[in-house]
């Protein structure tokens, strides 16, 4: 069984809880996630199933969409609802939604995060939240992410309250951390906050409406019926370009071989896939000490 299971991600379990179960029902070993997502956090995770997992990275790396709420007034350890209050400050002034506005323009294109302590990011060899969980505060290393879209979702022109909290949509890069931006949106407006809500709407090219819950998977494997949902390994590359082969290169491509870049290269650094027979069968990019060269990043169908 290979390709890509679209599974919208409930709310308690964690990424890896995710593949353990799905593993047990589909009694296969080769199964992997495209990306973690925490407990509290509902929404699109693309699991990958046999050879798919060979390419989970492609998906992990690719954009994503989430719809969040940030809540101002308190900040917590874990940056979202279930941490600890480290910081209160009530919220006394009126905050009108141009000035909202204006800080969620300030957060677009490049920015830098650094992670917080309860994430998977791992220094000297372990994860951050490792020793967060001791107590032990550590220097975590910062790092550029992208963010291609954001805005305000909420349509009110005033907010007031001691605890404001209001809605927005974000598009961005690998590795940026939602409760983190929530954190930087609420500094940015003069008031400790945190990310309150959460839910992941797209993960590369696969959106909400695709995408099935534990509960359509039992009914798929009861009336023999899953691979309905399962989705080709293609499309977890279908933002890489493609370069359509023919017979004679495609059993060299197959067997992984380091070819001449010659003309038929015109697609600069980027990694490229490349399509035999309507398939994915490799992915390819130039060589890094030979750049008069192309070779195999990933061998598919091998």
């Amino acid at each position: 069984m290979d390709g890509i299971l679209p599974l919208w991600k409930p709310k308690g379990m964690t990424s890896h809880d995710c593949v353990f179960k799905i593993r047990k029902m589909l009694k296969m070993k080769k199964v992997g996630h495209t990306g973690t997502l925490d407990p509290d956090v509902t929404g699109v995770l693309p699991i990958c199933l046999g050879k798919a997992t060979k390419i989970a990275e492609y998906i992990t790396n690719a954009g994503k969409e989430y719809v969040g709420e940030v809540t101002l007034g308190f900040s917590t350890t874990t940056e979202d609802a279930s941490g600890e209050v480290v910081q209160e400050k009530q919220v006394t002034r009126d905050i009108n939604r141009q000035e909202i506005i204006d800080v969620l323009n300030s957060l677009q294109g490049e920015i830098q995060q650094t992670p917080p302590m309860y994430s998977a990011v791992k220094v000297n060899g372990k994860r951050l939240y490792e020793y967060a969980r001791k107590g032990i505060e550590v220097e975590r290393p910062s790092r550029w992410v992208h963010i291609y879209e954001i805005e305000l979702l909420d349509e009110r022109e005033v907010f007031t309250g001691e605890n404001i909290s209001f809605s927005f949509r974000v598009k961005c890069g690998k590795g940026t951390y939602i409760r983190t931006l929530a954190v930087t949106m609420g500094e940015l407006l003069g008031y400790p906050a945190h990310m309150s809500a959460l839910t992941r709407i797209s993960s590369g090219s696969f959106s909400e409406k695709e995408c099935v819950t534990f509960s359509d998977i039992e009914k798929g494997l009861e009336d023999h019926k899953l691979e309905n949902y399962i989705q080709p390994l293609d499309r977890g590359l279908s933002h890489l370009p493609k370069m359509v082969i023919n017979d004679t290169l495609a059993e060299k491509v197959l067997n992984g071989a380091v070819l001449p870049k010659d003309d038929f290269w015109t697609y600069g650094e980027q990694e490229v896939a490349v399509i035999y027979q309507n398939q994915v069968i490799a992915i390819y990019k130039i060589h890094p000490e030979k750049p008069y060269l192309i070779k195999p990043v990933k061998v598919l169908n091998g």
